[in-house]
């Protein structure tokens, strides 16, 4: 499915000091089905605010919000969101918790059991199906949050700074884990970042936005095959390019 922005903008009253605050202005983009983007720019740019108009959970003060040419005006159960903060049930199960849109919907117990167990064999936790989030590890909690989402079989997933609270080596694990994900399924991704070789290395678009009221500063197309050599003298050009961009935003 495609997702398409047409001089959408978001307005809202700081809970501060009551003042209006431009948080989104004129966001034109086009995201086409099976695409893999995303979007990097300043702190306080509008980024998350984007992905939650997206996803139903705010509305756009003006412009158009468009799937597949068709006006949303209302939550879109097609969209899935993966937060940073992994937003696991402490008190239920690896298995439980992947399992929990499926209860929302009303399925059976025996059925959403077994499609969870498929998901927990997928996704590389087969050990870990009976334990609580405390348990597990950072990595481990993002793909129990990641699988939670895909178990639903949305059309489009909205990630926000899924990796940014995890160490080095284990985000890299994980962005290598994503990419096959993402073959696999031929998933929409819309993946906020603030980290540049994240982008360059996931993404077939990127785009950059200014600081705040956040435009669109510039789309970079990536055609680079995967997995992408970080060394190599194109990678680096586009990360200058990029990092440029992102300096005179102040980021």
């Amino acid at each position: 499915m495609s997702l398409e922005l047409i001089h959408l903008d978001k307005t809202y009253i700081s809970k501060e000091d009551g003042k209006e605050v431009e948080a989104l202005k004129d966001i034109d983009i086009r995201i086409e089905e099976g695409e893999f983007v995303s979007l990097i720019g300043p702190s306080g740019c509008g980024k998350t605010t984007l992905l939650r108009i997206i996803s139903g959970l705010e509305k756009p003060s003006g412009g158009k919000f468009l799937i597949d040419s068709q006006d949303v005006d209302a939550p879109w159960l097609q969209v899935g969101l993966v937060f940073q903060e992994f937003a696991l049930f402490p008190w239920r199960t690896v298995r439980e918790n992947i399992e929990f849109g499926l209860e929302m919907k009303g399925i059976s117990p025996e059925e959403r059991g077994k499609k969870a167990a498929e998901y927990v064999s997928w996704f590389g936790l087969d050990d870990f199906g009976n334990r609580y989030p405390k348990e597990l590890s950072g990595g481990m909690k993002q793909r129990v949050a990641i699988a939670r989402t895909l178990i639903n079989d949305p059309k489009i997933i909205l990630m926000d700074e899924p990796f940014g609270a995890l160490d080095s080596q284990t985000r890299l694990s994980q962005e290598e884990f994503l990419l096959n994900l993402w073959d696999r399924t031929k998933k929409t991704i819309l993946f906020v970042t603030h980290n540049v070789d994240e982008a360059l290395s996931l993404s077939q678009k990127v785009i950059v936005f200014s600081r705040r009221p956040g435009t669109v500063k510039k789309i970079f197309s990536i055609a680079l095959d995967y997995p992408r050599d970080v060394n190599s003298d194109v990678f680096n050009g586009v990360r200058r390019e990029i990092l440029e961009y992102l300096t005179e935003e102040g980021m």
